[in-house]
């Protein structure tokens, strides 16, 4: 007897889909609590935010079911004419003069209003997973691994022209994904890093080292830089003896200046470490052109990166980045302190969250979010209503909730039968899980304010809407993963 065709129903994970409406639910109630007002009785009413949210919520439900109805192949089919439709959309929202909020990422067009950036995340993601699985693809050669890094970094481009590097950011998780596709380990940590010379080199900038005129921040960052070349000189090129040499006189020379600084003349010990950092680079290229290994190029090309990009930290800080931005990074190190204006959104929304206490304060029950003392309560800072209602319980419950659909997506991922879908499935669990990191870390002030949503949480249909159709792509490839290998 011919076996009879199973149901796409059959095949969808329903548990994501739980996990997915749960969260809505929870949102919403969330949403119930930020957008509330002492005396307003009817919160679904569709003059209400509350009211509102049902109804984006209720046509992303019905998205998602359409998506769920549509041929897999089609996603696979039309993936780089997405991607170029996005790609005009974002391009279109630099030349739009609509300023919403003060974000300029929307796209007016009549009564349509849409960020573009929320639906970019999917369409970028397509593109990735189309690009990845091409026949003879591979990410080790430079032309192609250069082709993915196009891909990532367009529509990055073009938000940032929309004056929104919050939301450019969060391309910048798909390199996630590239380093599981088999990425070197070393441009990951070239990356991490970065944020570390940033870190430290502009938050002890202006503290000096013990009774010298030498800057904290730039001593312990050429240190650093020292410290890791040397350390990937051992890893990458696994010479041992040339590992030594680089440690023994790049701190053994900036020992003897320091000692000089303290005890004989003061003065400014980083110059040393320059110039200590100039004859490692020399040294790493006389290895470098002797050997020709290609692994030696890469290392002497992250020295002498990594001293450029600190030394041009302070001039993106001050002379490229907005002043909101700015001021943000500034309060954030604590550098500043400006709880009457960059600060006071977390400083509130960190009171809302500690007055919660353990069980919260219950339904609509909130002070600091019925008297509205923290803004965009309801969108970016939705997580301290959480908090304050629900307290600690409710916090974590939602927390748990986000990391089971991250490690669900990442277990139906490295399920699929082809690299298309397990490429896009990991996209989707990097996407989610940079948006619950930073919008829960920039709530408790751990995080800058980049004003990104928590997913299914915030207020507002675009990127309702764009999450659901990011995750929902995903759950019918899986669904179909049985049909692709029959």
């Amino acid at each position: 007897m011919p076996n009879k065709p199973q149901s796409i129903w059959s095949q969808v994970d329903w548990i994501t889909i739980g996990i997915y409406i749960a969260l809505m639910i929870f949102g919403w109630i969330s949403i119930c609590g930020a957008s509330y007002t002492y005396g307003e009785n009817d919160i679904f009413s569709l003059g209400t935010r509350s009211g509102m949210q049902i109804v984006w919520i209720g046509t992303s439900i019905c998205l998602g079911f359409v998506i769920l109805m549509m041929d897999t192949r089609f996603f696979d089919t039309f993936s780089y004419i997405i991607y170029g439709i996005l790609l005009l959309l974002l391009f279109a929202t630099i030349f739009n003069p609509h300023d919403i909020k003060g974000s300029h990422s929307w796209l007016v067009i009549g009564p349509l209003r849409l960020q573009p950036a929320e639906f970019g995340k999917f369409a970028t993601a397509l593109a990735l997973a189309k690009l990845m699985s091409a026949y003879g693809y591979n990410i080790h050669r430079w032309k192609d691994f250069a082709a993915a890094i196009a891909v990532i970094f367009i529509p990055m481009l073009c938000i940032v022209g929309q004056r929104e590097t919050g939301s450019a950011l969060v391309y910048l998780t798909f390199f996630l994904v590239l380093y599981r596709e088999g990425m070197p380990g070393s441009i990951l940590f070239t990356g991490v890093a970065m944020v570390v010379y940033f870190v430290v080199g502009i938050k002890y900038e202006g503290v000096m080292l013990l009774t010298t005129p030498t800057s904290v921040g730039k001593f312990v960052v050429l240190l650093l830089v020292q410290i890791f070349t040397a350390g990937m000189v051992k890893v990458y090129c696994e010479e041992q003896r040339m590992t030594k040499i680089i440690l023994g006189y790049s701190l053994g020379i900036t020992a003897l200046a320091m000692l000089f600084s303290v005890y004989v003349i003061p003065f400014d010990v980083t110059w040393v470490q320059l110039a200590v950092c100039v004859a490692m680079f020399v040294y790493l290229l006389l290895y470098a052109l002797r050997t020709r290994f290609t692994h030696s190029f890469m290392i002497l090309a992250f020295a002498v990166g990594s001293v450029v990009f600190f030394y041009s930290a302070d001039y993106v800080l001050n002379n490229v980045m907005e002043p909101h931005q700015r001021v943000r990074i500034n309060v954030l190190l604590g550098l500043d302190e400006d709880l009457a204006g960059a600060g006071y959104n977390v400083h509130q929304s960190e009171i809302a969250i500690g007055s919660g206490g353990l069980k919260g304060k219950g339904f609509l029950n909130g002070t600091q979010t019925k008297l509205k003392f923290v803004p965009e309560q309801d969108t970016d800072f939705i997580f301290c209503t959480v908090g304050e209602e629900e307290g600690f319980v409710g916090s974590a419950s939602v927390l748990l909730l986000f990391l089971a659909l991250i490690l669900r997506l990442m277990k139906l991922a490295e399920r699929q039968p082809f690299t298309f879908g397990r490429v896009y499935g990991y996209c989707v669990a990097s996407v989610f899980l940079f948006h619950v990191f930073i919008n829960v870390g920039m709530v408790l002030g751990l995080t800058p304010v980049i004003g990104i949503p928590l997913p299914f949480f915030s207020y507002g249909g675009s990127s309702l809407w764009g999450f659901t159709i990011l995750m929902f792509i995903f759950l019918r490839l899986d669904a179909g993963r049985n049909l692709a290998q029959a």
